[in-house]
């Protein structure tokens, strides 16, 4: 029996048949909003069925994905609208760091400290269903604003998706783009969050002492097929980083 073929990255021409239409519509506004002021109308549900051939069911998807991260407004009988910008990301949805920045009025850059294939650890085997000899590929990068330091960041993928990554520029390329380029869409995910001191390396990086304070975000991402995708550990400089939360009050009897 002849051994099963490698499967080749997918080429961006056969991106477009592989990316579900409603995420094509919604990176094309987001695009979009980046260069447009608050309250700026945007094209109606009618426009987009046109321009991307699609149900307005689907253009309405990629709206609402919008609007429940606060990105746009609805006004009923007018049309959808540019929101204004919050200030910090809401701890609801995750956003890239580079559209988190831009959004914030900042100019976001990483800087790429380590890119390598491993053997996986036990923990990465089982959250990202791998076999016992499995690999990943891991990314760590230093993350910036306006030339501070802001976070370290390390993505564990698995490493059939190395060559692809790490011949992507990640200094100044987005992580998920270039996942999007291999076929994978980054689409939903669970986060744990909690205060951790810093080390003496992640010190170095943000510029800060030895036990200052961080916010460690550890991320599991899965693809829109519901395969894991992302193992992500951000340390944030607890000073230059906060996360909004919206919520709602359950009454009770106590």
């Amino acid at each position: 029996m002849s051994p099963p073929r490698r499967s080749e990255p997918k080429s961006p021409s056969s991106l477009e048949r592989f990316v579900p239409r409603y995420f094509e519509i919604e990176q094309s506004l987001r695009t979009r909003i980046a260069e447009l002021a608050p309250d700026d109308l945007l094209p109606s549900d009618a426009q987009l069925c046109a321009e991307f051939g699609v149900s307005r069911m689907t253009a309405r998807n990629a709206v609402a994905r919008l609007a429940q991260e606060g990105i746009v407004y609805r006004v009923p009988g007018r049309g959808t609208f540019v929101a204004e910008p919050p200030v910090h990301r809401q701890a609801s949805s995750l956003l890239s760091f580079s559209a988190e920045m831009r959004r914030q009025g900042k100019d976001p850059t990483s800087r790429l400290v380590e890119g390598t294939v491993r053997a996986a650890e036990p923990a990465e085997r089982a959250r990202l269903r791998l076999g016992r000899r499995g690999k990943v590929v891991v990314i760590s990068r230093l993350r910036l604003a306006d030339e501070q330091p802001v976070a370290t960041e390390t993505a564990v993928l698995p490493a059939e998706l190395a060559e692809g990554l790490l011949t992507a520029d990640l200094e100044h390329g987005s992580l998920h783009r270039a996942l999007l380029a291999l076929g994978r869409v980054p689409t939903a995910g669970t986060a744990s969050l909690r205060a951790e001191p810093a080390a003496r390396a992640d010190a170095k990086l943000l510029g800060l002492r030895t036990g200052a304070a961080l916010l460690v975000e550890r991320r599991l991402i899965f693809d829109h097929t519901g395969a894991p995708l992302e193992l992500t550990e951000s340390r944030y400089a607890g000073d230059r980083y906060r996360l909004d939360v919206s919520f709602d009050v359950e009454l009770s009897e106590d």
